[in-house]
């Protein structure tokens, strides 16, 4: 894993075999490096071994994984040098209690998730000089298992390490990447640009959730692109009386931005499809509580927040 005190990755864990788990493991596996890929469902996790996982759309790749398993617990039988987190973010909690039983010092784990402070939690359960943040840029569905649709692919994608101390572990992670595929650079400004996809997510997954709308449907829509406009700008106000730097001309980007999703299904309309629950909480619900801590209303946020839980309750 090291040499000379200089942290070189090997081995890699993949908690969460949905359609953004089997992406980064199969682009690691590809690169030569040994991947375990983890989650509670056995049909899930099956195919990686064999056939191998496969994605097609914007990237097309077949490729097996070294390993599997079915309870994180497994892990600590061959401790990864790094951990990616790819699950929905409402399992953060649980999943952090588990790491913690077997996490020692120069083992990360990296938050490669939807939603405003997941990494958070992980800092909280194993320090925040183990804990590193991610933001993603791609669009994908499961066809099945192990079994990836990739609709878009924006790269590059961007870590940053949550502690100075662990700036040059994340600088590896990120050259880990992309020798293998996955373009990513480290960065500097993960918090901005957390809020920024924050604010495209909070604006668009939950109203695509509650019609059922695609997003170019949503955008096209004239009465439904209204309530877009009013969430965007909601967002836009709760990061700025929080100090979040956005940048000056953020808004006609988000418009721009989310014309071009073309005609995809967002991660939480297909989770109320498929009765999962959802990440609205680490999404909408982020911005009700930081408008609440700013003192900014925030009509729009609390409204689509409380009818995806609806949602979820059936």
């Amino acid at each position: 894993m090291a040499e000379k005190g200089k942290f070189s990755p090997k081995s890699f864990a993949v908690v969460g075999a949905g359609p953004v788990g089997c992406i980064v493991a199969a682009f690691l596996a590809k690169g030569g490096f040994e991947v375990t890929l983890c989650d509670v469902i056995p049909e899930l996790v099956k195919p990686a071994l064999d056939p191998g996982i496969i994605i097609e759309g914007a990237e097309d790749l077949q490729q097996k994984v070294a390993h599997t398993c079915i309870d994180i617990h497994e892990l600590a039988n061959n401790p990864p040098d790094v951990i990616f987190i790819t699950v929905k973010a409402n399992a953060n909690s649980l999943i952090a209690s588990v790491l913690e039983t077997f996490h020692k010092e120069g083992m990360y784990v990296v938050s490669w998730q939807n939603g405003i402070d997941t990494e958070l939690v992980f800092a909280d359960a194993l320090g925040s000089k183990s804990t590193m943040r991610a933001v993603v840029n791609y669009g994908c569905g499961l066809a099945g298992p192990a079994h990836v649709r990739m609709p878009f692919h924006h790269p590059p994608h961007y870590v940053q390490e949550l502690e100075p101390d662990s700036t040059q572990a994340a600088v590896a992670i990120a050259e880990a990447l992309t020798k293998c595929g996955l373009t990513t650079e480290h960065t500097d400004q993960i918090i901005s640009m957390v809020w920024r996809k924050g604010v495209l997510n909070a604006c668009m997954n939950p109203v695509c959730a509650v019609t059922g709308m695609t997003m170019a449907r949503a955008m096209t829509d004239p009465i439904v692109f209204k309530v877009v406009d009013a969430l965007i700008k909601e967002c836009i106000k709760v990061a700025r009386a929080n100090e979040i730097d956005l940048g000056w001309n953020f808004y006609p980007h988000a418009i721009e931005y989310m014309r071009k999703a073309g005609d995809h299904k967002p991660s939480m309309l297909m989770d109320i499809e498929n009765n999962r629950p959802t990440e609205v909480d680490f999404i909408n619900g982020k911005f009700v509580r930081y408008g609440e801590q700013a003192g900014i209303e925030t009509p729009y946020n609390i409204t689509l927040r409380a009818l995806v839980k609806g949602l979820e309750s059936r």
